[in-house]
């Protein structure tokens, strides 16, 4: 591999002015590209962490429509802002956007930053964030390197730096600064965005239609799907849950809210029991038949139980198993239903009626168990 850009000055211009009049002709018709407002920016960037673009439009209109100004943020409630990132997932994210919002008011006067170095400051704004808010909000000439502009410039020059390791991205760096145009470093920016996303994609490249097939090495060389050199990610760790979906006499379940570290801080669910793969098969299996008393299995654990702590009646059967993906867990969860006449007797939660959960957030591992219980009351009605 080479260790610098080995194009001439006169190769550079040319690819850059190609590159863009592709660019101004094909570009995305997104939101947060009607202009160069850096808030609007941020947010985008933010929300299309780890997201897919289609599914983030519908978010991102429905949270300027609420937070349309850094001081709207700063000063939200919490249990609001994360209510209108529900679904998104990987809600640190949204929590951070506001510990941000309240840093830009306090140290900026409330106006957004147009340095490298404070955008950088700002609480959850990675390199890459930096580089795009920088370049695109700003005109700075500073490269937004993420997995499109990795995967194009690796096969541009046949960059065998493995890019799942954080050193590799000085060298992707370096690459790109040495090509990105001076005069328009955002919509090159957002140039490689677009063409990694439809063109330049991980499988089956469209090299027939790129822009940039004539400087691209890879595709002389016929090595367009050896690059990216990506170690694999390490399988997601599998965890069981019982979870118990209680309910009163007033039609009202109970929840429990997490703590306010880790994963899925803050948020709302059914109480959730840890067990070990072989409880929860069992369970699964045993359960799905009406004649089985429910509480056999329970009983037998030395652990304590949500089940069996609680004044419940449950039902001799479970409402089905659910399963949620997290970036290094995989969850599965047996969902148990059961009634109570002595809520006293719950501690640490809140019961919530259905017409009063508009106004809490909950993680997505909770609308599925949601969709259980719908499923299990259409069913016997």
């Amino acid at each position: 591999m080479k260790n610098e850009v080995t194009w001439s000055q006169e190769t550079i211009a040319q690819f850059q002015h190609e590159f863009l009049t592709w660019y101004h002709r094909h570009k995305r018709n997104l939101p947060w590209r009607v202009d160069q407002d850096p808030y609007r920016i941020w947010i985008s960037e933010i929300m299309l962490q780890q997201t897919r673009v289609d599914t983030v439009i519908d978010y991102y209109y429905r949270f300027m429509e609420k937070f349309p100004t850094i001081d709207t943020l700063a000063n939200a409630p919490e249990e609001e802002l994360l209510k209108m990132w529900e679904g998104l997932g990987y809600y640190s994210r949204a929590r951070n956007l506001q510990v941000a919002a309240r840093q830009i008011q306090k140290e900026h006067h409330g106006v957004f930053p147009n340095t490298v170095e404070a955008i950088s400051q700002l609480k959850g704004i990675g390199p890459y964030t930096t580089g795009a808010i920088s370049s695109i909000a700003f005109g700075l000439v500073e490269p937004a390197i993420d997995g499109n502009i990795m995967r194009v410039v690796s096969r541009l020059f046949c960059i065998d730096e493995d890019i799942a390791k954080p050193s590799s991205r000085k060298v992707f760096d370096a690459y790109t600064r040495a090509i990105l145009s001076p005069k328009e470093p955002g919509e090159m920016n957002q140039a490689f965005m677009d063409l990694g996303s439809a063109i330049c994609t991980p499988k089956n490249p469209d090299c027939a239609s790129c822009p940039l097939q004539a400087y691209c090495q890879a595709y002389q060389e016929n090595k367009m799907t050896d690059f990216p050199v990506k170690t694999r990610k390490a399988k997601p760790k599998d965890v069981y849950y019982f979870a118990a979906a209680v309910e009163n006499n007033q039609g009202e379940f109970w929840f429990e809210q997490r703590e306010d570290q880790g994963l899925l801080a803050k948020m709302w669910h059914f109480p959730l029991q840890e067990v070990d793969k072989e409880t929860f098969e069992q369970a699964r299996i045993q359960f799905a038949k009406e004649e089985v008393e429910q509480l056999s299995l329970i009983a037998e654990e030395e652990d304590p139980q949500i089940f069996e702590t609680l004044p419940v009646v449950w039902q001799t059967r479970h409402l089905g198993t659910v399963k949620h993906l997290f970036s290094h867990l995989r969850w599965h969860v047996v969902l148990f239903y059961g009634r109570t006449q002595q809520p006293e007797y719950f501690k640490n939660g809140q019961w919530l009626s259905q017409d009063v959960l508009k106004d809490y957030a909950f993680p997505k591992i909770q609308h599925k168990m949601w969709d259980e219980i719908a499923k299990n009351q259409k069913h016997s009605r």
